[in-house]
């Protein structure tokens, strides 16, 4: 909400009060004098600009708006504060809750209700009407804190999707470049080690062959066997396994990363957790580097310490190097070029982190980071207990201060009758039904059942306390809790996934899903309606009992119908947002593993034409015994390679030319989610063939990423095992692809293989396909 808005609700309120007091005054003939409007004037005033910067400061909005409303109640006639002692404190109640934690607003809640209760008895005396005053106040203030409870959780939900996607799509341009990072590297690597050895190797066997010949046929040897190793080496960089431990984790990088700097006399320390491929890590990776390097340049030898606490809402990179050792040359304080704390930061901040780096106590110097976590939830700073305790002395003392003039202005005399009052039973009805409410989500059945068994209780309590105000107000304030009981009731029935029985019997056990949504609601008009009548009937009336009966249903049914409509809408609603967020990150996930299995294909293409095809011919000529045909073969290789280096980057895949991911890519897949936030594992047994059928891999494929596309933020593992002529792969911690349309895509992608979809527990999806292709009805009648 903007400014605008901001300024609007005060105008609108002070308006309303304006036309309940003086308006109404005034209509009817009655001018009120000029000291009222004065005193009206200077509450208005101030009110409204508290309002009006609310947000800013809403604890301090909230205490002036009640402290000025008070004030003003005592000279105003009745009427003159109504709007903005009700509507006005319960926006800024409602603000508080938006605005502040849990504990704040349920703080602010309370010491206002009893603030308000005690000024009331220090002013007027304790009456039978201060419980149920009491409820109303406790029902208006605790409406204002839930509403804005909920809407601060809708927001911090909407920004943490909103993190997600912003996440997902930097992610969905990172993993090319990833996939082709890492296929440099490692074809680096195979150049500079196998490929090279085997040349420096040959040239020295050819060099000494008159004086010792022996050599030629150890360089013959090794030449063979270090082929063997390149071709397999190179097909791994072709097509790694998709499980998850083969492939190089995070923490192991930076533990290699601090290896390296010891093995430079660098003394270095290191507490690291576990971290997930993507984004965050690539951070972490970049940030320890670069703060050992400007160790090992401006304090070798400085004691250095490396932390990498990876949590749920945060991950804190800290890296913190001693005072440089007295003596200590630093040779490389020279090489730098002034960028390296600009590149840090920027670096954090790609992330969605920030970076700070500065001198410690001890002339050491420290770069701490902090990145995002396990979710892409905003991180907030702990509360001091201090400050806790610093509220709750600043609520007790305002709570108190009413009682001062009680204790010293008067005491009113006490009633001797044994009689409880109305207002009172009414408190603890309400409090029965706040606890209640409160274990909805834990015990929603029990929870429902202690609701609808105290709403008997109310016309007994009008009776028991001879109550004499309005017949219809406690019917409306015992409907309020079941209304929202039967909301929460309705979000969390439009929201369950329908998962099908397991058999026959399961089905018949259980009702139809309509009747079981629709049995709460029955249930509450039914008894509301019947509470109803029977506190009308114990008053007396002359309304004929029809209609009463017909009054109440009516009325019962419109609250609990608006209840469902509203619980109902609401998780329509969040569902939808879901599904849209869903269909982009899947939209997404499947851009990026389109295109870093393109830039793996691609790469993968010019080693089969290039390198592998040397490589075979420098295995093929040492086996012959012609060592130095297997030479120049190793030469042309490592040439070919050089080549492909240079050209890695060079020329993407179009689009449509792009080829469909096999499974092969279910490592892309899997890195994809992970660095999006959703922990998925891979595993491949060995019994799975290394070359499938077309269809079957390209199915398989699909099916995987149709289950993973359904959403979700549980972790999820993929399994995929053979027995020679099925291939299974079954899939747990994916309980949204228990969802019809999930299985509609899913069942129609299997049978056109023959293949089976199995469910078993309510996150676990199953999938059989033939390995062996499966004859159509045209191969059929041409075999007849």
């Amino acid at each position: 909400m903007n400014r605008t808005d901001d300024r609007l609700l005060p105008v609108l309120l002070i308006c309303a009060q304006a036309a309940l007091w003086p308006g109404a005054e005034l209509v009817r003939g009655a001018v009120p004098p000029a000291s009222a409007l004065l005193v009206a004037a200077l509450v208005a005033g101030p009110v409204t600009a508290t309002l009006a910067l609310r947000r800013a400061r809403p604890v301090t909005a909230l205490v002036v708006v009640a402290a000025a409303c008070a004030l003003g109640a005592g000279p105003l006639p009745t009427g003159a504060m109504a709007v903005l002692g009700t509507a006005g404190v319960a926006l800024a109640l409602f603000t508080v809750a938006t605005e502040r934690d849990t504990f704040a607003t349920v703080l602010c809640g309370t010491a206002l209700a009893a603030w308000q209760l005690l000024q009331n008895i220090s002013l007027h005396g304790i009456g039978d009407r201060d419980g149920l005053d009491l409820v109303l106040t406790a029902m208006l203030y605790a409406a204002a804190c839930g509403a804005g409870l909920l809407v601060r959780r809708t927001r911090r939900a909407r920004r943490a999707a909103e993190r997600t996607l912003k996440r997902a799509e930097a992610e969905r341009h990172r993993l090319p470049e990833a996939e082709r990072r890492r296929m440099e590297r490692e074809l680096h690597d195979v150049s500079a080690h196998h490929l090279t050895a085997v040349v420096v190797t040959a040239g020295a066997a050819l060099g000494l062959r008159d004086r010792r010949p022996e050599l030629a046929d150890q360089a013959l040897e090794f030449a063979a066997e270090t082929g063997r190793e390149v071709t397999r080496a190179l097909g791994a960089v072709r097509a790694p396994t998709p499980s998850r431990e083969e492939l190089p984790s995070p923490e192991e990088r930076l533990r290699a990363l601090v290896e390296g700097f010891r093995r430079l006399d660098q003394s270095v320390d290191c507490e690291i957790d576990a971290l997930p491929d993507g984004m965050v890590a690539d951070a972490a990776y970049g940030i320890v580097r670069e703060a050992l390097t400007n160790v090992a340049r401006h304090a070798p030898g400085a004691h250095t310490t490396v932390r990498c606490r990876y949590g749920d809402t945060r991950t804190e990179v800290v890296v913190t190097s001693a005072a440089p050792t007295a003596g200590s040359a630093a040779h490389g304080a020279d090489l730098g070029g002034g960028r390296g704390q600009g590149f840090l930061r920027s670096r954090a901040r790609e992330a969605g982190g920030a970076l700070t780096s500065g001198p410690t106590s001890d002339g050491g110097w420290e770069v701490r980071a902090v990145l995002p976590g396990r979710t892409a939830a905003p991180t907030e700073r702990p509360v001091p207990r201090n400050y806790r305790v610093a509220q709750l002395t600043a609520a007790v003392g305002l709570v108190l201060q009413p009682l001062l003039p009680a204790l010293v202005v008067h005491a009113q005399p006490t009633s001797t009758g044994s009689q409880v009052s109305a207002g009172v039973l009414f408190a603890l009805l309400a409090a029965a039904q706040a606890v209640a409410l409160l274990w909805l989500r834990r015990a929603p059945r029990t929870a429902q059942c202690v609701l609808l068994g105290l709403v008997p209780l109310w016309p007994v309590a009008m009776a028991a306390g001879d109550y004499t105000g309005p017949v219809v107000l406690p019917p409306v304030l015992s409907i309020l809790a079941t209304c929202a009981a039967v909301a929460a009731d309705a979000s969390r029935t439009a929201a369950r996934v329908p998962v099908p029985a397991a058999d026959a019997s399961d089905a018949a056990a259980v009702p139809p899903a309509a009747a079981r949504a629709w049995l709460l609601p029955a249930a509450a008009v039914v008894v509301h309606a019947a509470a109803a009548v029977v506190a009308v009937a114990d008053r007396g009336t002359t309304v004929p009992l029809w209609a009463v009966v017909g009054w109440a249903l009516s009325g019962a049914s419109l609250a609990v119908g608006a209840a469902r409509g509203g619980g109902t809408l609401r998780a329509r609603r969040d569902l939808a947002a879901r599904g849209t967020r869903d269909e982009r990150l899947a939209a997404w996930t499947e851009e990026a593993v389109r295109d870093a299995w393109a830039e793996r294909r691609r790469i993968a293409a010019g080693l089969e034409t290039t390198v592998l095809a040397r490589t075979a011919d420098m295995v093929t000529e040492a086996e012959a015994g012609r060592l130095d045909v297997s030479a120049e073969r190793a030469r042309e290789a490592l040439a070919a390679m050089r080549a492909l280096l240079d050209t890695v980057r060079q020329g993407r895949t179009e689009p449509e030319l792009r080829p469909q991911p096999t499974l092969q890519a279910l490592d892309l897949l899997a890195r994809q989610c992970r660095a999006t936030g959703r922990d998925v594992e891979i595993r491949l047994t060995d019994r799975v063939p290394e070359r499938l059928p077309t269809a079957v891999d390209l199915a398989a494929y699909h099916a995987a990423e149709t289950v993973l596309a359904a959403g979700g933020e549980e972790p999820a593992v993929l399994e995929l095992d053979a027995d020679g002529v099925t291939l299974t792969l079954t899939a747990t911690g994916v309980p949204r692809a228990a969802r019809p349309a999930v299985r509609e895509r899913l069942a129609a992608r299997v049978a056109a293989l023959g293949g089976t979809l199995t469910t078993g527990r309510p996150d676990t999806v199953g999938l059989r396909l033939p390995l062996a292709p499966v004859p159509q009805q045209g191969d059929e009648e041409r075999e007849r």
